[in-house]
């Protein structure tokens, strides 16, 4: 089993910048490919980002495009997402994903609980 929990999120102000964290266990880190989901208030859980078991491809909605940057670091077991330029917008609870395979699956395996990120205008 996979155990996945977030850290990072926060109360901040429009235009701050965030990082967010997801620790992984239970499996070889190297063997899982992550993502990260959010969920904003009112509506369905969307992909923001996802990468590839070696970190080497990325993918990124065009909402966030530029603003946001998926990393991990397979020695440490962790996922990253860099958050720049927030906007109220991005108001969400954001969830760390992982899936066994080559990329995350439309809905994937694992899930975090979600940290929540709150953005003020």
């Amino acid at each position: 089993q996979v155990s996945l929990v977030e850290s990072g999120g926060g109360l901040v102000q429009a235009g701050d910048s965030l990082r967010l964290s997801c620790a992984a266990s239970g499996r070889t880190f190297s063997t899982l490919a992550m993502g990260w989901f959010r969920q904003a208030p009112g509506k369905e859980r969307r992909l923001v980002a996802r990468i590839n078991r070696s970190g080497d491809m990325t993918y990124y909605v065009d909402a966030v495009k530029g603003r946001f940057t998926i990393s991990r670091d397979n020695a440490k077991s962790t996922l990253y997402l860099q958050i720049n330029g927030l906007q109220p917008e991005d108001t969400a609870v954001y969830y760390c994903v992982a899936d066994i395979g080559a990329i995350i699956a439309t809905y994937p395996a694992y899930w975090g609980q979600g940290t929540q990120v709150t953005v003020s205008s």
